[in-house]
């Protein structure tokens, strides 16, 4: 809180005005600094999965808005900011699936690169809440809508202001039986979640808005 030293009526109402016009002029430039991101979801894993994401950003602070459909009912989706270095700052293909065509969420590392923020819905969102399966948005009518605001790292903040980060959304139903089970194998990540839980379903670059 800024104090105005008084020593005349005149220099005061000086003060006073020069007081507000600074707490005015940082308010606009924080909402000037601001950068917006969008992307539209890319189905990843024939998942079907569509919607779009977006991340506003002011200072390390970063609001994610997430709406997304077709989402298998009922279960947590895992959900992240990815940004690697030397990533190659998109979503991954088909190419990027191995020999059984099925694309892991390390599979997508080269595309996306590793998690640095963790979608949760309440508690920590940094890289080590990766898995926090309970921690995650349910999906009671197939269906995500997702409104937080984040802190992260300068590094990241800077990345997806670049347009360099990427969203993606986990939970892949492959054999249609309305729940996460280990048809398609176990997780790349936790050997003890079946693949289903964490394989990627949907993607998106986080495009900066001009």
């Amino acid at each position: 809180m800024h104090k105005a030293m008084k020593a005349t009526a005149t220099i005061s109402v000086s003060a006073l005005l020069s007081i507000g016009a600074l707490g005015g002029t940082a308010s606009a430039m924080e909402a000037r600094d601001a950068t917006e991101t969008f992307g539209r979801l890319t189905a990843l894993n024939n998942s079907g999965v569509a919607g779009s994401a977006e991340a506003t950003v002011s200072g390390r602070n970063v609001v994610v808005d997430v709406d997304a459909r077709k989402l298998l009912k009922g279960m947590p989706h895992a959900q992240h900011i990815h940004f690697g270095a030397t990533a190659r700052h998109e979503c991954p293909s088909a190419a990027d699936a191995g020999a059984d065509n099925q694309l892991t969420t390390v599979d997508g590392l080269p595309a996306y690169g590793p998690v640095r923020v963790s979608l949760t819905t309440r508690g920590n969102t940094g890289a080590k809440s990766v898995l926090a399966v309970t921690r995650y948005p349910a999906a009671p009518n197939g269906t995500i809508s997702y409104n937080r605001q984040v802190r992260t790292s300068r590094g990241v903040a800077a990345a997806i202001r670049r347009g360099e980060a990427i969203y993606v959304l986990h939970g892949v139903d492959y054999n249609g039986n309305g729940k996460y089970d280990f048809s398609n194998g176990k997780s790349d990540l936790d050997p003890s979640l079946p693949a289903e839980a964490t394989d990627p379903a949907a993607c998106t670059v986080l495009h900066v808005q001009r």
